[in-house]
């Protein structure tokens, strides 16, 4: 469930990206339209709610990163490996 909710507020996120770029060249002739700045505010909100979201997501495990390179050990961690003469 909180999976659907991010990814639709990432996709809102999106949309008024878009449209703020629309209203940005369709208003430019417009001295008083500020579609652009409701859509900059739209924006800003859906992006702090994605950040809510996520956060509460991962602090509460309903969200974990199951990247195949995650848990890997860094180069440094590594033992070395031995040399291999001859090639």
């Amino acid at each position: 469930m909180l999976k659907i909710i991010v990814i639709l507020l990432f996709i809102g996120v999106l949309l008024s990206l878009g449209s703020g770029l629309v209203f940005l060249f369709r208003d430019q002739q417009e001295q008083g339209s500020r579609r652009t700045l409701y859509s900059l505010g739209i924006r800003i909100l859906l992006a702090a709610s994605l950040l809510i979201v996520l956060f509460y997501g991962f602090s509460s495990g309903q969200l974990r990163l199951d990247a195949p390179w995650h848990n890997r050990t860094s180069l440094m961690d590594r033992p070395a490996e031995p040399e291999i003469d001859g090639l």
